[in-house]
């Protein structure tokens, strides 16, 4: 009984209902990558069920009051690529694009796939090697086995076969394989590493959603890095150079400041470490001077690695003829009314919500989650014209706003000097339950939702919603359900749950109301409309039911759900 009761939560039926809807989908051309979909889900549906009902949770110090939630870490990314693979072969059968990208969107799909499948091995040798609390009959761990070893050997085959059929050679199918591999193996390396590291930041789905995502792009840049150096064998199979954006100068940018920022750290410790054993070892310094060193040389390295490190691998891979900083600056004022007007209403607009938010929350008391809506509000009016008028600056502005981020968080966590504690101390008057004093994510996450479905959308995309994804369900829908839920919301989804059916209500019906604005708008600049009403209600309406029911960090997930629907 106690465990069929685990069984029915409306978060798993939700997530169940997503997976449905995209298999649906499926021309029979991605029969393989849809079958290792629903073998993927049942895996990790079996997990979360599993974890839930064992001692194994325990494990692993997890955000508090939070779920496993690892069925949803599990299929939202590779959903989004199996969506990214209907569309594109949408675009093969009209001869829009070139077979080479619809090969490369499928490693794409394997490589997510083989991620997350990894964890999920990894997660149910946890479960397996756990004592038995539960007093569950023998055959429960049976059972666990043989669905666990039938799980594994199906997905085995569907990878096998699906990269064989784009593969021209036996030795190349078993090289692809082996990348396949590699990604399964890094992904369980990370994931321990961050549950050791950042205990009690986020549920394991959250932190299997970064971890994938951070696995993912790593290996985009390791196999892109080794097809210009070499040239060689892997050049040709793994990464495709002609790949749908072309690999623009924007997105080798992006891409190189945000993964050079999340090494930084490593970098920069073990040069504070050889500091601190250098000075202290021959002079006895006071605080403050220890401080003030400790600053020289985390900005002097960060320098470094912006204007040099970074820029050298961003020349590796990308023919860029000028530096790239002055290439960024070359592109701002190639145009600078329009981008420079930009720039100055985003700043003033930053300024202003900013002081009066932060005075507010320092001097009210209004729900801090309320408060943070207005931030979502906030998002709405900075990027919907820009990404109407101005897409491509939008796209390099997402990263560099990222960049920002991520140097002033590892400021905060670090304390350096002398902006460190005030930022601190700036950033704890907007957190929730779902921060903690180690990291901060809210602000991550928001940013995160509204750039990646525009990032995703750069190639070929006939589906114009699509990149307003994360904008239209965070900064309108989310906040909608938030606001009418708090002040009228009387009858709830759940008996434990805070989430009302009043507040889904108008999260649904701002964002199909925000849509038949929109599209006369996108009409105007060009955009053809081919989604119809009744998949668009549907992605709507399903993508609320998720924030409606999930326990995770909705900012994470809804936006990547909402976009996979937008784009079948």
């Amino acid at each position: 009984m106690a465990l069929s009761s685990s069984m029915l939560n409306g978060e798993r039926g939700v997530v169940v209902l997503i997976v449905c809807r995209v298999l649906y989908s499926l021309p029979l051309s991605l029969l393989c990558p849809g079958l290792n979909l629903a073998i993927l889900s049942l895996f990790a549906l079996f997990l979360d069920i599993r974890l839930d009902d064992s001692a194994a949770l325990s494990r692993f110090k997890t955000r508090p009051g939070a779920s496993s939630g690892i069925l949803l870490g599990a299929v939202t990314l590779p959903t989004v690529m199996i969506s990214k693979l209907i569309q594109l072969t949408r675009a093969y059968s009209l001869q829009q694009i070139e077979l080479q990208e619809l090969e490369h969107m499928t490693m794409q799909y394997w490589a997510t796939s083989a991620s997350c499948f990894g964890v999920l091995i990894f997660l149910c040798l946890v479960v397996l090697s756990t004592p038995n609390t539960k007093r569950f009959p023998r055959s429960f761990s049976v059972w666990d086995a043989t669905l666990s070893i039938f799980c594994v050997a199906t997905y085995a085959v569907t990878c096998c076969v699906s990269l064989a059929a784009i593969s021209h050679t036996g030795s190349n199918t078993v090289l692809k394989l082996m990348w396949e591999l590699y990604h399964g193996l890094v992904a369980v390396m990370l994931i321990q590493r961050l549950l050791d590291k950042f205990p009690s930041c986020a549920s394991i789905g959250e932190l299997l959603l970064v971890t994938v995502g951070l696995v993912l792009y790593f290996g985009d840049m390791l196999a892109c890095t080794i097809a210009k150096v070499s040239g060689s064998l892997i050049s040709t199979e793994l990464v495709s150079i002609k790949y749908g954006i072309r690999r623009s100068e924007i997105s080798i940018i992006i891409q190189g400041v945000v993964l050079g920022l999340l090494l930084f750290p490593l970098f920069i410790k073990y040069a504070l470490h050889l500091s601190e054993c250098y000075f202290n070892k021959r002079y006895s310094e006071a605080r403050r001077s220890n401080e003030i060193r400790t600053s020289l040389l985390f900005f002097s390295s960060l320098g470094f690695i912006l204007v040099v490190i970074i820029p050298s691998w961003m020349q590796i891979v990308q023919d860029f003829h000028v530096h790239p900083l002055l290439w960024v600056l070359t592109f701002v004022f190639s145009e600078p009314l329009k981008r420079l007007s930009l720039c100055i209403y985003w700043v003033s607009l930053i300024f202003a919500s900013v002081l009066r938010f932060y005075n507010i929350s320092k001097n009210s008391k209004i729900e801090r989650i309320l408060l943070r809506k207005y931030y979502h509000l906030l998002a709405v009016l900075m990027f919907v014209p820009a990404l109407i008028f101005q897409p491509k600056f939008l796209h390099l502005a997402f990263g560099a706003a990222l960049a920002v981020f991520l140097v002033l968080e590892i400021m905060r966590v670090w304390r350096i000097w002398p902006l460190g504690q005030f930022i601190h101390q700036f950033m704890t008057a907007f957190t929730d339950h779902r921060d903690s004093d180690l990291l901060i994510v809210s602000h991550f996450s928001l940013l995160l939702g509204c750039a990646l479905p525009i990032w995703m959308s750069s190639g070929f995309n006939d589906r114009p919603l699509a990149p307003f994804a994360g904008i239209l369900s965070l900064g309108i829908g989310d906040t909608m359900a938030s606001i009418v839920g708090y002040k009228y919301g009387v009858l709830r989804w759940s008996k434990t749950g805070k989430k009302t059916i009043e507040g889904t209500a108008a999260g649904i019906t701002s964002v199909l109301a925000a849509c038949s604005i929109l599209l006369p708008l996108l009409a105007s600049t060009g955009y053809i409309f081919t989604e119809h009403w009744f998949s668009l209600i549907l992605a709507v309406t399903v993508s609320s039911l998720l924030e409606a029911y999930t326990t995770q960090l909705d900012n994470a997930f809804i936006p990547l759900i909402f976009y996979s629907h937008l784009c079948l």
